[in-house]
């Protein structure tokens, strides 16, 4: 269905791929429609459509191939050196990230801009005090890695992994048919992180994910993350998911897309992120455009990023501006589409903090026209993380 797509093809990079990850003939033999996308050539869908394929998400287990994303380790002589050294880049705590967790935050400019998000584990393993595991945006890798080895002390070192593949499994049957090849992923809560064999192979786990539901990332080494690709699809429960659904599951999540939702002209406050700076990083600063994050957690933001539910059946897309019933434009949707879970259509951007509120009417302009709105909390479609 060519309407499904178009979210997630208007996503996608304009210029032709020239990089493959190892999982693309294992694609193109499914039968995947292939797109360009931050420089890969990616699955935007497989046959049975990005409608069957968020639905079997929503309902089964769903595989992802996310191998296009920078997967990185940042290496110092012991974990207070290593995390201060990227607490100076990013507004999250790190010094005080335990063994075995897992935390989300953001890569900041000087004013306070999100240059990218990432997640940050620090592994459970003794041996490897001192080493953190960064996972970036694919199309911000390279810009990442030079931002981030331009601004470390010398003995703190960044080392990319472009060896290992990442793949994602994701739906309420996640955990179960993972624990069929890996026992030990079921004991795992959510935002922790494991070493284990998955089908006879090293793996580093996460129970974590960009899809509101359960699920697991699995990074291996590239030439084998293949192997668990190929014994995963196996069971019955799990089938391959394409781009497209993976851009509709995280918009029902309310989860962000860097260089939609959140770039280099928002800061976390602005992006409803405040979830993500914790108390002493509040407080203390000593990271990026801590002026600012600070000033607009004391007197708030000038806008922020909200949910919209537009009346009927029609979507808004990105670009759309948001208005006031009365014809004042308050506000620009950053991400938009039909919610298939939500069964309607759904929608984030910005708008000025005093329309910000919860029930508040607002118009989406769609095709010149004004299409009547209300702010709504997210996630749009609750989410089901393993707590």
């Amino acid at each position: 269905m060519a309407a499904e797509a178009d979210t997630a093809i208007a996503h996608a990079s304009p210029e032709t791929p020239s990089l493959k990850t190892a999982l693309h003939s294992r694609h193109v033999a499914l039968g995947a429609r292939m797109v360009p996308f931050a420089g890969y050539d990616m699955p935007v869908q497989y046959p049975s459509g990005i409608l069957t394929e968020h639905n079997w998400t929503r309902e089964k287990a769903g595989l992802f191939d996310v191998s296009h994303m920078g997967q990185a380790f940042l290496v110092g002589p012991d974990h207070e050196t290593t995390a201060r050294a990227l607490e100076a880049l990013i507004p999250a705590d790190i010094v005080n990230l335990a063994p075995g967790k897992q935390r989300y935050s953001q890569l900041l400019n000087e004013e306070g801009g999100i240059l990218d998000d990432l997640m940050v584990t620090r592994s459970l393993d003794p041996d490897e005090d001192g080493a953190l595991y960064l996972v970036v945006n694919a199309a911000c890798k390279t810009e990442d890695y030079a931002h981030i080895e331009a601004r470390l002390p010398a003995n703190v070192k960044l080392i990319r992994a472009e060896h290992r593949g990442l793949i994602a499994i994701q739906g309420p049957a996640a955990a179960e048919a993972l624990a069929v090849l890996a026992p030990e992923a079921a004991e795992m809560g959510f935002m922790t992180s494991r070493s284990m064999k998955v089908a006879g192979i090293k793996a580093n786990l996460s129970r974590s994910g960009y899809t509101g539901e359960d699920g697991y990332e699995i990074s291996a080494a590239a030439g084998k993350i293949g192997e668990i690709w190929d014994t995963l699809l196996l069971d019955a429960r799990v089938k391959p998911i394409g781009l497209g659904a993976r851009d509709s599951l995280r918009l029902e999540a309310g989860l962000c897309l860097y260089g939609h939702d959140i770039d280099t002209t928002t800061s976390p406050v602005e992006g409803a992120l405040t979830w993500s700076i914790q108390k002493r990083r509040r407080e203390e600063g000593g990271f990026p455009g801590a002026a600012r994050i600070q000033r607009e957690f004391a007197e708030g933001p000038a806008r922020v990023r909200v949910g919209l539910l537009p009346e009927g059946r029609a979507p808004a897309r990105e670009g759309a501006e948001i208005a006031t019933p009365e014809g004042e434009i308050v506000g620009k949707v950053t991400s938009g589409g039909f919610g298939p879970t939500l069964n309607a259509p759904c929608a984030m951007g910005y708008v000025a903090k005093a329309h910000s509120a919860p029930g508040t009417r607002l118009d989406l302009i769609v095709r010149g026209k004004p299409l009547p709105a209300v702010v709504a909390a997210m996630p749009f479609v609750p989410n089901r993380y393993k707590r």
